[in-house]
């Protein structure tokens, strides 16, 4: 059963305390080095464990995801590194499929115009008199 990384703080500093405690007053060199030794090394038992425990917090921190700023909603909340790699998989898939599907179904080119124009069908509208001779006979009646 793992130890919890609280735990492995608090015990970190208790030793390191002790340590301390027996270089300092306890075992000081003129004195006695065997205790002055056992605290050194009870001092830097406490210091690896306070390392491994801040190493165990460290690690279970959320970190960002690089990607995406879509990817990291303002919220506050995040997507975990697992939802985040799914959902920039997905992104990039949906993008490869559009890019197919232009490519794919490129709209028809024009025809291009001829030449010369086509052969004028129409009849040439009537002459300025004409129209102005209509009118007035349309209004005497």
């Amino acid at each position: 059963m793992p130890i919890p990384k609280g735990m492995l703080l608090c015990l970190g500093i208790v030793l390191m305390t002790a340590g301390g405690v027996l270089v300092l007053c306890v075992g000081l060199p003129y004195q006695s080095s065997p205790l002055f030794i056992l605290g050194v090394f009870v001092g830097l038992g406490g210091v690896g464990l306070l390392v491994s425990g801040l190493c165990m917090a460290m690690k279970n921190l959320q970190v960002a995801v690089p990607g995406h700023f879509l990817l990291h909603p303002r919220t506050g909340t995040r997507f975990s590194p697992q939802q985040a790699l799914s959902i920039q998989r997905r992104l990039d898939r949906i993008r490869r499929e559009m890019s197919a599907d232009s490519v794919s179904q490129r709209p028809e080119p024009e025809p291009s115009l001829p030449s010369t124009p086509p052969p004028w069908t129409m009849e040439p509208p009537p002459s300025y008199d004409t129209v102005m001779k209509s009118q007035e006979h349309s209004e005497q009646l």
